[in-house]
């Protein structure tokens, strides 16, 4: 059985959405007879496709207030918000520049503040605001601290959006775990570190984009209309307590 979500005739932003997790979302809404524009720092050699038809694209840096108010100032209506883009390299605190650090606190928490902030006057009743957020942003992120700090702080800022825009707009943050996508190497290594790192997750392998999109999908459709402030978990299970492994109880070679 299959179900089939249609939110023709809706417009929907996603920053980050020409690539990756973004792309997958961007396709995702195409499907579902949406409208897209995919906000990115730079143009790709292609746009996202789905359901017959291509996302438009507009050129911005989410991080710029002056550009997002331009940007915001051209669209004449927007249902549906995707603050997706996001991200940061495996970077100790004490260590590159410092403000290498506070670029990764605007990307992924100043960046979605921005763009809300923007296109809150364009959402009629029923929009959706659909931060993406991380599992850095609620267990240790060693090694990518700034970035799990930000991630921290927009699950916080959709709490409080979605208390201070209802019953007008719904804001809830979708918190990934490992997602597979044209980047994987960069964070996993090769084909066996991919393979290696899925091991540890409960359903045995990483997400997909498409999985991703999917979900937001959701969030943004009448299915969810009394979902908000909701931080909805999609991660495959987690990961496994390391005690588990390491306790000697309970396992056949310590009887």
């Amino acid at each position: 059985m299959s179900l089939t979500l249609d939110l023709a005739g809706r417009t929907v932003v996603v920053t980050g959405g020409v690539r990756g997790v973004g792309a997958g979302i961007s396709r995702a809404f195409l499907e579902a007879g949406a409208d897209v524009i995919a906000v990115a720092r730079h143009e790709p050699d292609a746009l996202p496709e789905g359901g017959g038809r291509t996302a438009s694209f507009a050129q911005l840096d989410v991080r710029d207030g002056d550009a997002v108010e331009a940007f915001a100032a051209g669209l004449d209506r927007v249902d549906v918000l995707v603050n997706n883009a996001g991200g940061g390299p495996f970077l100790p605190l004490t260590e590159g520049p410092l403000r290498t650090h506070l670029k990764i606190l605007e990307l992924n928490l100043t960046g979605p503040l921005i763009m809300a902030r923007a296109l809150r006057p364009l959402m009629p009743d029923g929009g959706s605001v659909i931060n993406i957020g991380s599992v850095s942003g609620v267990r240790p992120s060693p090694g990518t601290a700034a970035y799990g700090a930000a991630k921290a702080g927009l699950h916080s800022l959709t709490r409080s959006l979605a208390v201070e825009w209802a019953p007008h707009v719904r804001v809830n943050t979708l918190i990934l775990g490992m997602i597979r996508t044209e980047l994987a190497h960069l964070h996993y290594g090769d084909e066996a570190g991919v393979e290696a790192v899925a091991r540890t997750v409960p359903m045995d392998r990483l997400g997909r984009p498409d999985e991703v999109g999917a979900a937001c999908v959701y969030l943004a459709s009448d299915l969810a209309s009394y979902v908000t402030g909701s931080e909805m978990l999609m991660h495959g299970g987690g990961e496994r307590p390391a005690f588990l492994d390491a306790a000697t109880a309970n396992k056949e070679e310590s009887r």
